[in-house]
């Protein structure tokens, strides 16, 4: 595999930075118009049905790795074909017998939660889907390894036009929780031929006990890590779904899905292209503090008004669109959600560093925590305010980022000041005067983008004011980078 200098890594992170980020931007775009179509197409109760099943197949999903994917990631050395073949074969062994067991468990899964014979079929879909999805892993791995984040985003396009084209067509003929089911099918297959068409990969099968050995010795602790978010997460979901009705875990999938919009749309461009490249830049010291700095500072940048936006114009939205007002209920939720992940996009970074430059037991300490905070105290929560009570926990629970902080400092000199002070300010003096201004002029849905403009313009030029050179000094080292 090809070895990278440190001009190389620094011309793809922002490389890959520039094309995951304006191309998911893309994929957001399709993605926020099927979600909003669908808010209004279907019922909160088909959509509890969905964010229900989603979670419980995550569930299972993650007994099929051993964090194999993200040792060869993270490796020092480069990876050979015997690590290829070690990986593939270890994890269709697993993937094969969870999507088995899966299929073998949907009438269980269906009588647990009072599934209809549609929603049991979307836990099967789902459960092939997710075998299709693995065949991805190996192609996808080589191109992450190489920073090619340019082809790598190209296979998530294809999935998302693919899924929500036919998800938005179903719904409108009235296919309900069956316009889930075709549509993530299509979107396992397309996604597959994408990948081997960008990055071909010829599978092999075989095993190495040397590279084995080596590779699990990261990647258990890296998937016990992420076996606890899925704990914390997807399988509290699941808890959700039998302990309240599923129109309440509807609100409760909605506010979260639009509140993390911003998070999803950069923090996950930020990981997929700073675990690979700090991994690369663990003997490097000083570039690795100035490259965990800039991470903060592009996802504070983008993130923090996303969200104050979010938090003032969610209400006018929710009146001024015809059939949302059913989503009323959830407007508190959404604003503690925000709050969390805002948070998180300090957080987030952070743990991201630790587990690239080998910390992994440290960030699995960290899930530990966050875990067992998870499960104690929002139901708790949900006993004292009701359905809106799992948003408010996990902005208590986020408040954690503090810690986070200390912890890295310790293995990471980096300025978190520095990095977060000129995108907070900007932020709320920009919530301030949309705030004051939106009772004044916002009276219908044109007034309400032209105030979301207006907002925008407020915080760029007061970032501006306040962070100039840094900002100039930013644009030149991109463009300088984008230059072939």
């Amino acid at each position: 595999m090809q070895d990278l200098d440190l001009a190389l890594i620094t011309k793809r992170s922002i490389r890959g930075i520039f094309a995951l980020t304006s191309r998911t931007f893309v994929i957001q775009i399709v993605s926020f118009a099927a979600n909003f179509l669908l808010t209004v197409l279907l019922t909160p109760a088909i959509f509890g049905v969905y964010f229900v099943v989603t979670a419980a197949i995550a569930f299972l999903q993650y007994f099929s790795d051993i964090g194999l994917a993200a040792a060869l990631i993270q490796k020092k050395e480069e990876i050979t074909e015997e690590d290829l073949k070690t990986t593939f074969t270890i994890q269709q062994g697993l993937v094969i017998t969870v999507t088995v067991i899966a299929i073998l468990l949907s009438g269980a899964v269906g009588r647990f939660y009072n599934l209809d014979k549609d929603g049991i079929l979307l836990f099967q879909a789902l459960a092939v889907s997710f075998f299709l999805s693995s065949l991805k892993t190996i192609p996808s791995i080589i191109l992450e390894r190489n920073l090619r984040f340019e082809k790598l985003v190209i296979p998530q396009i294809v999935e998302t036009f693919v899924f929500s084209i036919t998800v938005v067509v179903l719904a409108l003929k009235g296919f309900g929780v069956s316009s889930f089911t075709y549509s993530v099918l299509l979107r396992g297959i397309s996604g597959v031929i994408a990948i081997y068409v960008i990055s071909p990969w010829r599978i092999r099968l075989g095993l190495s006990r040397e590279s084995a050995s080596k590779l699990l010795s990261f990647g258990i602790p890296f998937q016990v890590n992420s076996f606890l978010a899925l704990i914390k997460d997807d399988l509290f979901v699941a808890y959700l779904g039998k302990a309240l009705p599923l129109t309440q875990v509807g609100y409760i999938g909605f506010a979260q899905k639009w509140a993390f919009v911003p998070l999803r749309l950069v923090m996950d461009n930020v990981i997929r292209i700073t675990f690979p490249s700090f991994s690369r830049l663990q003997e490097e010291k000083e570039i690795l503090k100035k490259a965990v700095e800039k991470s903060i500072f592009a996802a504070s940048f983008l993130i923090f008004p996303s969200l104050m936006g979010l938090i003032l114009m969610a209400p006018y939205f929710i009146n001024f669109i015809p059939k949302y007002g059913k989503w009323e209920p959830t407007v508190l939720s959404l604003v503690y959600f925000s709050l969390s992940a805002a948070m998180s996009s300090v957080s987030t970074p952070l743990t991201n560093a630790l587990n690239a430059v080998g910390k992994i037991k440290i960030s699995l300490n960290l899930m530990i925590f966050w875990t067992v905070a998870t499960w104690v105290i929002t139901p708790l929560f949900i006993v004292w305010f009701g359905f809106n009570g799992v948003a408010m926990a996990s902005a208590l629970i986020a408040t954690s980022f503090v810690l986070v902080v200390w912890i890295v400092k310790k293995y990471i000199s980096f300025d978190l000041i520095r990095s977060t002070l000129s995108p907070l300010i900007g932020t709320v003096i920009m919530g301030l005067v949309v705030y004051f201004l939106s009772p004044i002029f916002v009276k219908s849905l044109a007034s309400l983008f032209l105030m979301i403009f207006f907002g925008a313009v407020v915080y760029f030029f007061c970032l501006f004011v306040i962070a100039k050179k840094e900002l100039i000094a930013d644009i030149r080292l991109v463009i300088s980078n984008l230059k072939r």
